[in-house]
């Protein structure tokens, strides 16, 4: 974690949607990248439940339905998956509720629940200000407060310290309370206090830990609660304890607790003899607990003052919610005393990043040209840009005061043979539901120390400082998905049917991309459909007739092995793979680690870009924004260079946030096409028909001459894959002059599944012209989580 002084608070402004109005005594959890806010009073109980998407910065109100429950504040608020519980709190007209209910966030449907009672004792009181926690399938209640009379308007405190174990059914529905016998001495009763849940990673069962509270007097005490055996523990703790406080929040992430904001005693109070805190006022200290040594450490203390608004004002009654490394604060009240005329309710929101992001995946090719590539990566959640470097083999001239042209690239050897080809669509505005899950190998970290400003950027991807990337999105790319249909219940409402048992998302090049998604307003489990484009840059490839072991050296025509990459998230591929009998060169096995120089293609937005120039770099530099002490530098400054054809270059990226430049990424090598191949066929078609599958295609949109034939693909099932499962080995199964072909059920029968991402058969398809074979498209046709047979 960052130290105080460099903390990177960002302030959320130029948001979309009905902003809620503010308040207090309101919860929120989140839901991937959606923070579901609930509940809070000011001026009246709210009973809106209201989402934030972090993505797109929109706030939006779903339309719910089912037994909606009514408007409440402090209560228990918990999701397990896409399903939400809410439990207690303060209804209308100051009454305390222990009411159960559940909200399935795929549909938004509203359910009120009835939990049997405990089998000895009876089920929990109305109450407020308790803390409710999930872990597994059980919810752990504890404290809050009763009020003793049956009169609303007469309220006669009762502070508790019972706990319940509330059992869930899978899915839906609830079983039941039980009351566990636990051990040790109990904490004493209190309400407005956090009560988070961490289990330890490779040791050690889940810990509950009780922080603070009021109890007449705030409280800073901290307790832990072993849920195997049920005992209770008072930890030592070492570093400086915050504050006492109530009304904070304390949210998990890795192995820190962090506390934030709350009411604290007034300065000067005497928290030791003073067993009612009658003064006392909003904080806005910062601190977390390591969970794993007891370890406080202060990152605001309650005495720095900000003077800049460059962090959230002191408040209380807000909410937390974590969202990968990021934390978010909306809302809440401020002031002293209490005196009511004197609070106020904040309605900012503000977020923070406790760590520098994890490496991105491996940089993947939707299209190459002669003088430009086409590149995307997997997103990484909560990033404000993207570093992109590259490096090349030639030799290139250092920027210098007395040199402003780029070095002269005549004369270098081109090699036909490794061109590549891949296409990726970029991910829609409105996919926010769908999971996405990406690698992230650990490399050598970078930091950043003048960081740049991304509160001006837009909704493009156009780089950050001076332009070298056209915005990705409206750059041609010939991509298909083809999906085995997804007997899911919510497929069709998100794609065309190609046919009656497949689905299908094309991306022609005219086109731009085109949203599958309904609005994250609809449904929360919402799974798109999509298109995954990737370079694997080739494989080995046999002729139908000729299924013999063969070596990766090329030694017959249509036979070629290069290294293949990873495949990402999305779902289809146009992938460059020349055919040719030439073994090609690879100029990096050569290379010394040390010597490699990277170059700034600059800083992205989102996770797309279109390369055509680099930044020199400053003479005598070997990056400019060095790993370890990293420096943004003013690109207007600085000369830069045009890709050039037939020439190989290594990419790699890193995500950006509030803590700096996170590690690189893995290294990706692709090379700009020589003129005068064809490029890759387009629209690639899938559908079903008696014999087996009906593959249809589009000509090139560059056929650089007369089309001479096109050849299709299948990989298949070998010895060599269940080896090497990322070398896949491709048969012929189609030469001609046409632009489809049938692949019968009895070549399928001998298709690999590729498991690489989602389980799919893996096309390829690539034209020749006078020169040879150009770049190939490849495609996967999604099966589902099955192992069966194609075309079951």
């Amino acid at each position: 974690m960052a130290a105080p002084s460099l903390l990177n608070w960002r302030r959320v402004s130029s948001f979309t949607g009905p902003v809620p109005r503010a308040r207090h005594g309101h919860r929120a959890v989140a839901i991937r990248e959606l923070m579901i806010i609930f509940g809070g009073g000011n001026e009246g109980i709210a009973d809106e439940l209201h989402v934030y998407n972090t993505a797109t910065n929109q706030w939006f109100l779903p339309a719910v339905r089912g037994d909606i429950p009514p408007g409440c504040a402090a209560h228990g608020f918990v999701c397990d998956g896409t399903r939400i519980l809410v439990f207690g709190g303060m209804v209308e007209y100051g009454r305390y509720s222990n009411e159960l209910y559940e909200l399935q966030a795929s549909r938004w449907l509203w359910k009120k629940v009835k939990p049997h009672p405990p089998p000895s004792g009876l089920p929990p009181c109305p109450r407020l200000g308790h803390s409710f926690s999930l872990y597994g399938n059980k919810c752990y209640l504890f404290g809050g407060l009763a009020n003793e009379s049956e009169d609303s308007n007469n309220n006669v405190p009762r502070y508790l310290n019972d706990f319940y174990e509330l059992e869930l059914q899978h899915g839906s529905g609830v079983v039941g309370w039980s009351i566990p016998v636990t051990k040790g001495v109990v904490p004493s009763p209190r309400e407005s206090h956090t009560a988070v849940i961490y289990c330890k990673k490779d040791s050690g069962g889940p810990k509950m830990y009780v922080f603070g509270g009021m109890c007449g007097a705030r409280l800073d005490d901290l307790w832990q609660l072993d849920l195997e055996t049920m005992s209770w523990s008072k930890p030592e703790t070492k570093g400086t304890v915050p504050l006492p406080r109530s009304l904070h929040t304390a949210s998990v992430i890795g192995n820190k607790m962090y506390i934030f904001g709350g009411w604290v005693p007034h300065k000067g109070e005497n928290t030791e003899t003073s067993p009612h805190d009658c003064e006392w006022r909003c904080t806005s200290s910062f601190s977390y607990l390591n969970l794993d040594t007891t370890e406080w450490t202060t990152l605001v203390s309650d005495s720095q003052e900000d003077k800049k608004n460059s962090r959230p004002r002191p408040r209380a009654g807000h909410c937390a919610v974590a969202i990968g490394t990021r934390l978010y604060f909306w809302s809440g009240r401020d002031g002293y005393k209490k005196a009511l005329n004197s609070q106020v309710c904040c309605k900012d929101l503000w977020y923070l990043d406790t760590e520098k992001p994890p490496a991105p995946s491996q940089v993947q090719l939707i299209k190459a040209t002669t003088n430009s590539f086409h590149v995307k990566w997997d997103e990484v959640s909560t990033v404000e840009g993207y570093l992109l470097q590259l490096s090349t083999d030639l030799p290139y001239q250092a920027a210098s005061s007395d040199s402003s042209a780029a070095p002269n690239m005549q004369g270098v050897r081109m090699d036909p043979h490794r061109q590549g080809s891949n296409n990726i669509v970029p991910n829609s505005i409105n996919d926010t539901i769908n999971s996405t899950k990406t690698e992230q190998p650990a490399t050598k970290e970078t930091s950043m120390k003048n960081k740049p400003d991304f509160k001006a950027l837009t909704d493009s991807n156009a780089i950050l400082y001076p332009s070298l990337a056209s915005n990705a999105s409206n750059h041609n790319s010939h991509v298909v998905d083809m999906l085995r249909k997804n007997e899911g219940p919510h497929t069709s409402a998100n794609v065309g049917v190609l046919s009656s048992c497949l689905d299908v998302r094309t991306v022609i090049p005219e086109t731009s991309v085109s949203s599958t998604v309904s609005s994250t307003q609809t449904m929360v489990t919402q799974q798109t459909i999509k298109t995954e484009s990737s370079s694997t840059n080739g494989a080995v490839v046999k002729d139908e007739t000729s299924l013999t072991t063969f070596s990766t050296k090329s030694e017959v025509d249509e036979t070629y092995a290069l290294p293949a990459t990873k495949i990402s998230r999305v779902e289809t591929h146009a992938t460059a793979m020349p055919f040719s009998k030439e073994t090609p060169s690879n100029p990096v096995a050569t290379m010394k680690a040390g010597e490699r120089q990277w170059c700034d293609v600059g800083i992205f937005k989102n996770n797309t870009a279109l390369v055509s120039q680099f930044y020199l770099l400053p003479k005598g530099k070997q990056s400019i924004s060095k790993v370890g002490n990293a420096d943004v530098p003013d690109y207007s400054l600085l000369k830069k260079q045009d890709l050039v054809p037939g020439t190989g270059y290594r990419f790699r990226v890193a995500a950006i946030n509030g803590c700096g430049i996170g590690p690189f990424s893995k290294i990706s090598e692709f090379k700009t096409c020589i003129p005068g191949f064809p490029g890759a066929p387009s629209a690639v078609r899938i559908s079903k028909n008696v014999e087996g599958i009906h593959l249809s295609w589009e000509p090139p949109t560059s056929p650089s001459g007369i089309i001479l034939e096109y050849s299709a693909y299948l990989a298949i099932r070998t010895a060599q894959i269940q080896d090497n499962p990322s070398q896949l080995v491709f048969m012929r199964i189609y030469c001609g002059l046409k632009t489809s072909c049938t692949v019968t059920a009895g070549q399928l029968a001998n298709a690999h599944i590729d498991y690489t991402s989602r389980p799919a058969i893996v096309f390829r398809i690539s034209a020749k012209n006078e020169k040879g074979y150009g770049p190939a498209t490849q495609v996967r046709w999604l099966q589902g989580n099955n192992k069966k047979a194609p075309l079951n």
